[in-house]
């Protein structure tokens, strides 16, 4: 018998590059991931300093519960009953320093007794809201890799629903916020990047938490990473790192495999880009093969913000603190010039106990910010000033902490701080983009084109190929693109196959 030796290199090795990667190696194909940084996962990250690990990515996982949406795709790529999965009670607690408070809980009935609580003039939009939540937790998002045959239960299923999902579709959180006279429920969904998403994209990811869907993963973003390099490694497939990616090689019009930063050229008969879109269509592939569609969407449409991260390690016990805090602060707080925040958000990861020694906590602030350039600018041209400014950031965000947990900045023994310009190094993504395209009210989530017009051969993978980023918009991309794949090599697209069976029919001939 002949194996399957079509070959597949792939630029990228975070969320969607790994998928792409497992899905592809079950249908037989020889996969090679390629990843410029010296470990996996791109924006899906956390690190080590000293006693602490910090994360930057999950905040939770939809998917996480065995009957829940999403879960049976996760359960594809790798094998996520090896997780452990909590849900908080409270997702965020926002709070003023006149010590008014809010707390929003993931069980609606908890939910909505607290917004009563807090604002009975409301009653009228909070029990909307709550209405919203209970029956959005029914939704089923549609297969982006089925047609109408494979989707067409969701859509009868749904259709109920599909008048509220047009409505909160269609009206942005700042405007939903604006139904509640409450300036604390109105903040929750006005402030930063969730007031200019469409609303639907809060309420559904509330509708999940209310469903036990949406947990927290022990171990943060890299535990979901391993396993799915564990996947790979077990489907014989190849992750190189420090493989930084120069240019994709094209030859009349097919990409057929790319070159490296130290002149190393890698064969392959698809590319698959899950590295930053912009960078892979206009340096990688050099603006070739760009239409006015594509053109326009990196000139106009809007991203979500970078952001400075602040991560602290402090040798408290701070259980007694939320998972996660907004405070409202009387004095803006500046991150860099032209952005000052009102709200500074805390996370306190007591509920993970690998972030931390016990009775210690670490403490991340990830504070917004679309002023990328003079992270970047200053970190190439002043150092110093740069050293100088994320101390500056550090020591603002410590005070803010000092007001609410006395005595905390002499128990601080890690300060960590990252920035655009440390996001951008690390992972080449656009403007320091945390997530791609913001998702604005009106649009949809459908994905975007993954191919690029007159180029054959090549496919792209992630969050620029389907708007509001996150870790589910890996396997979301991924599937499709390598269903695509399989369909023009008429070869079976089999991504339930487990390790043993995909190496098996690895082996099988190909049907042409």
């Amino acid at each position: 018998m002949r194996q399957n030796r079509r070959r597949i290199v792939i630029i990228g090795g975070g969320i969607a590059g790994l998928s792409t990667a497992v899905y592809a190696l079950k249908c037989g194909y020889q996969v090679e991931v390629l990843e410029m940084h010296d470990m996996a996962g791109g924006l899906a990250m956390s690190w080590r300093r000293g006693q602490y690990t910090f994360e930057t990515c999950l905040h939770w996982l939809v998917g996480s519960s065995p009957i829940g949406e999403f879960h049976a795709q996760w359960r594809e790529i790798l094998d996520i009953e090896k997780l452990t999965f909590i849900n908080p009670e409270e997702f965020v607690r926002i709070e003023t320093e006149n010590g008014e408070k809010l707390s929003v809980y993931t069980n609606v009935d908890h939910l909505e007794a607290e917004l009563l609580r807090r604002a009975p003039q409301d009653a009228v939009a909070i029990r909307d809201l709550t209405r919203s939540i209970r029956s959005l937790g029914k939704f089923r998002v549609l297969d982006p890799s089925g047609g109408l045959a494979e989707n067409w239960r969701n859509i009868l299923r749904d259709l109920p629903i599909f008048p509220l999902l047009g409505k909160l579709t269609k009206m942005s959180g700042a405007e939903y916020g604006s139904r509640f006279s409450d300036p604390l429920l109105r903040n929750f969904f006005s402030s930063g990047d969730i007031g200019k998403m469409s609303a639907i994209a809060m309420i559904l990811s509330l509708a999940w938490m209310n469903t036990g869907n949406a947990g927290y993963c022990i171990g943060g973003s890299q535990a979901l990473i391993r396993l799915i390099e564990d996947k790979i490694k077990s489907l014989g497939g190849k992750i190189r790192f420090k493989a930084k990616v120069e240019k994709i090689l094209v030859e009349n019009d097919r990409a057929i495999g790319v070159e490296l930063a130290n002149g190393e050229i890698v064969a392959a008969d698809w590319v698959i880009s899950a590295a930053d879109g912009h960078a892979t269509i206009f340096d990688l592939l050099g603006g070739k093969y760009v239409d006015a569609a594509t053109r326009s969407r990196y000139d106009e449409k809007e991203l979500f913000a970078s952001y400075v991260q602040v991560s602290l390690g402090v040798a408290l016990d701070l259980s007694d603190q939320p998972p996660m805090i907004t405070q409202v602060v009387a004095t803006p707080l500046m991150v860099d010039p032209g952005t000052e925040l009102d709200h500074v958000p805390f996370r306190f990861f007591h509920f993970d106990p690998t972030f931390a020694p016990k009775g210690k906590t670490a403490v991340t602030s990830v504070l917004p910010t679309r002023n990328f350039t003079y992270w970047t600018d200053m970190r190439g041209k002043d150092l110093a000033g740069y050293q100088a400014q994320k101390h500056r950031v550090a020591d603002s965000i410590i005070s803010v902490l000092e007001k609410r947990v006395p005595g905390v900045r002499e128990a601080i023994e890690v300060v960590d701080v990252s920035t655009p310009a440390s996001v951008i190094r690390y992972t080449g993504n656009w403007k320091g983009t945390m997530e791609g395209w913001l998702v604005e009210p009106g649009a949809s989530f459908r994905p975007l084109p993954n191919t690029l017009p007159g180029l054959s051969g090549f496919v792209m993978v992630g969050q620029w190929v389907m708007p509001g980023g996150g870790l589910p918009s890996g396997p979301m991309t991924a599937r499709p693109a390598m269903k695509a794949i399989c369909k023009q090599d008429r070869i079976d697209f089999t991504p339930w196959l487990d390790a043993q069976e995909a190496v098996l029919i690895a082996d099988e001939p190909v049907e042409r």
